[in-house]
């Protein structure tokens, strides 16, 4: 044993040095991990949701009604910013959507039927595959509505009409292979008659038309018809392509009632880029979900007129394969190219 009454000590200082270099290290990481922030958790920025169709219709109108709710599901400041493609009966929107990067900052509401019947009738950039699903939101039946004013006020009156001035009536509709167009080439076959399709870039601009009386039918959904009506437009729905009579519109009677086995509807869905990473996926899904079950949008929608049916990704995903089977075969009875 030494006798050196300092030993103890020098060996304890290489010690207390160590202790204290550490320490230090440690100060100085906690300096550095202060001064590089955390990766922001999604979304750290505005969160695009593309309308394939013209500002005031029906897609848009729910989009804009579902866009806070959703919002406030995201929680941390989320914004989600309406942008309206309109144009080619939906393909310019449906292109942006599918050619987007998969990183959650750019959604969009898909319709059905042109989200399948575009690549159906023509080479298209996109399938309804091209997208990761997120939700259906509304089912809305398809009709016919004309001015109140006119003597038309039955299906079998549109009939006579058209017989009396063939090719003379024109038809607006949201655009090629839309569920407006494919009723209108459904009704010519079943009725016998020749009508005019107008397409336009959305069911905003055919109650406009139809207004302006540049069109004697506006080929629009019942609930955008029941909007456009609340608003003042005077309209008379002439029939819905539903199964039995909607409780949106209970007076009105369905295309089967009159005699033409037509039903047709249009879904509207909201779907992102194919490739979304898992967690930014779960969370959008939940956040719409939660949304679309929330009272107070449900109140207005309702008081839209928006009819509502949600449906999860994989309900979703499985109505849209048997609907493709379903217009592929129509298309091969009934084909809607531009006429």
């Amino acid at each position: 044993m030494s006798d050196d009454p300092l030993s103890g000590a020098r060996r304890r200082a290489p010690i207390r040095t160590l202790a204290r270099a550490f320490a230090a290290t440690l100060s100085c990481a906690f300096v550095l991990g202060a001064a590089t922030p955390a990766r922001a958790a999604y979304p750290e920025r505005p969160i695009n949701l593309i309308v394939a169709y013209a500002a005031g219709g029906g897609t848009d109108i729910v989009a804009r009604l579902l866009a806070p709710h959703v919002e406030r599901q995201l929680g941390e400041g989320a914004r989600i910013v309406v942008q309206n493609k309109s144009g080619a009966g939906g393909a310019i929107g449906f292109t942006e959507l599918a050619n987007a990067a998969p990183d959650g900052y750019t959604i969009g509401m898909i319709n059905t039927p042109t989200v399948l019947t575009i690549p159906i009738e023509r080479k298209a950039p996109f399938t309804w595959q091209s997208f990761d699903l997120i939700g259906n939101v509304v089912d809305d039946p398809s009709n016919f509505s004309v001015l109140a004013e006119t003597p038309i006020r039955t299906l079998a009156d549109l009939v006579a009409h058209a017989k009396e001035r063939p090719g003379a009536l024109g038809v607006g509709t949201t655009g090629v292979g839309s569920d407006d167009h494919i009723a209108m080439l459904m009704f010519q076959r079943a009725a016998g008659v020749q009508m005019t399709h107008v397409p336009y870039r959305g069911s905003s601009e055919v109650r406009t038309a139809v207004q302006g009386k540049h069109i004697a039918v506006a080929a629009i959904n019942i609930g955008e018809a029941l909007q456009y009506q609340k608003a003042g437009t005077p309209l008379r729905n002439l029939g819905t392509m539903s199964v039995t009579r909607t409780a949106l519109a209970p007076e009105t009677p369905t295309f089967r009632e009159q005699g033409f086995d037509i039903v047709l509807a249009s879904l509207r869905g909201v779907a992102a880029p194919k490739g979304l990473p898992a967690d930014v996926r779960e969370k959008l899904v939940g956040a719409f979900a939660r949304a679309i079950a929330d009272p107070k949008f449900q109140a207005e929608a309702a008081a839209a007129f928006a009819p509502l049916r949600y449906l999860p990704p994989d309900r979703y995903a499985a109505e849209l394969r048997e609907a493709d089977v379903t217009f592929r075969k129509l298309w091969t009875e009934v084909p809607w190219g531009d006429k």
